[in-house]
């Protein structure tokens, strides 16, 4: 039975552990309206439609909107976290770095790892009544490190009432491309220095110290088996390096790059620039196996000042880290 404008909404919505979309939805399910006009909108989004909120394009409302009632007044936090979330997917890098999400409602985390042998690595025909051979799966000394990341939001209403929530979201866009980067940031400090379990990544090097060849990188590559070398991660200085090699320089390599902007190597890897990076530094992963991303609550806002008080300050935070699955599925490059 649809009754998306009968529900009403309130702030202690947020206080749930389910958060407020998921109750939003457990009150609204969108299944009820498979084959109505409305079948492609969300419990949020059916929301916004019920008290006329239109919060992108040149015919958006104004900030004020959300506050005409107290109903609509409780949207406004999730608004700003689907829009900061929306940045940081408009920046994503790291769905090519991790394997693997954990979303926790806690700040205490402990990963698993698996450390195999290169004996380990090859499943052996096994003999009748002979032993199976083991895959040690354990969990992890130390607790996976999270880290807080977020920007305050400080302004009066009045400051913001009548700005155009299209503009709006561009600034809390930006927002999460910091988060976004920041994220990128850590990721690639456990890929190098490891997750604080004793399992920084092999150090490789090349040849002739300071000059990168196309031998290096085969070699680098050579030496993930049975991994893959999926992605690559180079600093400004080191990706320039990288594009001026003469297997770089292909016509379907040049026709990628100058059509898309995306690098491709003769390797067939991703390469991510990043000043990140360390200088001189290549890092190869394999992203099937290599990186876990925990995640604690994803993007939290102070619902309570951006309710009652109209803004005025109000912090925006996501909470992560990355821990280390295979430790060496991960490597770098000395150059």
């Amino acid at each position: 039975m649809a009754n998306f404008d009968t529900i009403k909404l309130e702030k202690g919505m947020y206080a749930s552990s389910k958060g407020f979309t998921k109750t939003l939805e457990e009150l609204d399910p969108s299944e009820n309206y498979k084959g109505t006009p409305l079948e492609n909108l969300d419990a949020f989004q059916r929301q916004l439609k019920r008290f006329d909120i239109k919060v992108g394009g040149t015919s958006s409302d104004v900030v004020e909107k959300f506050f005409q009632t107290s109903d609509s007044a409780a949207l406004f936090p999730e608004y700003i976290a689907r829009a900061v979330r929306q940045g940081m997917e408009e920046a994503d890098v790291l769905s090519e770095l991790i394997a693997s999400t954990t979303r926790i409602n806690a700040l205490d985390y402990r990963s698993i790892t698996s450390v195999p042998s290169e004996d380990d690595k090859e499943l052996k025909v096994v003999a009748e009544g002979a032993a199976i051979p083991q895959t040690t799966i354990k969990t992890q000394e130390n607790l996976v490190t999270l880290h807080k990341r977020g920007r305050m939001l400080v302004s009066s209403y009045e400051a913001i009432k009548f700005q155009r929530l299209d503009l709006f979201t561009v600034t809390l866009r930006q927002i999460g491309l910091y988060i976004a980067r920041s994220q990128l940031k850590d990721a690639i400090d456990v890929l190098v220095n490891g997750d604080g379990n004793n399992n920084a990544a092999e150090v490789l090097s090349v040849k002739t110290p300071g000059t990168l060849t196309y031998a290096d990188l085969i070699a680098f590559w050579n030496s993930f088996s049975p991994y893959d070398l999926s992605t690559i991660i180079a600093s400004k200085g080191l990706t320039e390096t990288l594009l001026n090699l003469p297997e770089f320089k292909d016509a379907a390599a040049g026709l990628t790059f100058h059509g898309t902007g995306k690098m491709i190597t003769p390797l067939g890897a991703n390469l991510i620039k990043s000043a990140d990076a360390p200088e001189g530094l290549l890092i190869g992963l394999d992203k099937s196996c290599a990186l876990e991303f925990v995640e604690a609550g994803g993007i939290v806002t102070e619902y309570d000042k951006l309710i009652d008080r109209q803004l005025e300050r109000a912090a925006i935070t996501c909470t992560a880290g990355f821990s280390k699955i295979f430790p060496d599925a991960a490597k770098a490059l000395s150059v």
